[in-house]
């Protein structure tokens, strides 16, 4: 029998567009942190819906703490050429 992956129901941030979104979104998933985007703007057919409703990114409950530490800590220094 398989085991359940657990859901994705732990909202973490909040978002008035989607691109800021995505990229948390994105920092998550490259740090192995599964994560998902709920909108309430009819498919992207009413983007001024995000304004009313944020896009919600979600992960699971243990993962919370981690995702959390990560979009706040701030980038580290960059190597310049």
């Amino acid at each position: 029998m398989e085991k359940d992956q657990p859901e994705l129901n732990t909202v973490i941030r909040t978002f008035a567009n989607e691109i800021e979104a995505h990229v948390a979104q994105a920092v998550l998933d490259a740090n192995g942190i599964d994560s998902g985007l709920i909108r309430d703007d009819a498919n992207g057919m009413m983007p001024w819906l995000q304004w009313l409703h944020p896009i919600r990114l979600v992960v699971r409950e243990e993962d919370s703490g981690d995702a959390v530490e990560l979009l706040d800590t701030p980038p580290g220094p960059t190597l310049s050429p």
